[in-house]
């Protein structure tokens, strides 16, 4: 089984890399690029990740939801106006979190954020050809206990089992000293 040395879980891309001799290396993903929009869409009973679910917010905003992170461990009340400048309908949750409606279905954005991680989780497998069921997630420095727990939900909701959740600086300090040795 391979530990996943770090997902990110990015606003607008997400990416996945492992420890291959003494480096990392990032893992590409289904369209073979080294990066995924964070960007899910769904319509009915048809959810698509990535790069065609971007593709999709030209003639369906409503239905394309991109950056879940700034929703993610948060009360409705902390959002700004600009944060609730989306496309996409949010609203406050009975117990004042984030919800997003798409389609007539509520999600939290946890659960959004796990399809990205989800789709993710599948890429790594099919490169690697053994199951991956554990990760590291990188967060901004900035993110308070409630969105790294958030962060972590979303990852077990994926299949994950979460290490750690780590500042993204430090992922970027680790990989530096990795590659000088």
């Amino acid at each position: 089984m391979w530990k996943i040395i770090g997902i990110d879980l990015g606003t607008t891309n997400s990416c996945a890399a492992y420890m291959l001799s003494d480096r990392a290396e990032v893992i590409p993903n289904k369209d073979g690029m080294r990066t995924t929009p964070s960007v899910v869409y769904i319509k009915g009973n048809e959810m698509i990740v990535g790069t065609a679910a971007k593709r999709k917010a030209i003639l369906e905003p409503k239905n394309v939801i991109f950056e879940v992170k700034r929703f993610i461990g948060r009360q409705y009340k902390e959002l700004t106006a600009d944060d609730k400048k989306v496309p996409y309908e949010i609203k406050a949750w009975s117990d004042g979190w984030v919800l997003i409606v798409i389609d007539g279905q509520e999600y939290k954005p946890e659960q959004i954020s796990a399809f990205i991680l989800k789709s993710i989780k599948e890429d790594c497998e099919k490169f690697l050809g053994e199951k991956v069921d554990q990760a590291v997630i990188t967060v901004p420095a900035y993110f308070n206990d409630s969105q790294r727990n958030a962060t972590k939900a979303a990852g077990e909701i994926a299949g994950l089992k979460i290490e750690r959740v780590i500042n993204e600086p430090t992922a970027a300090a680790f990989s530096y000293r990795v590659d000088k040795g």
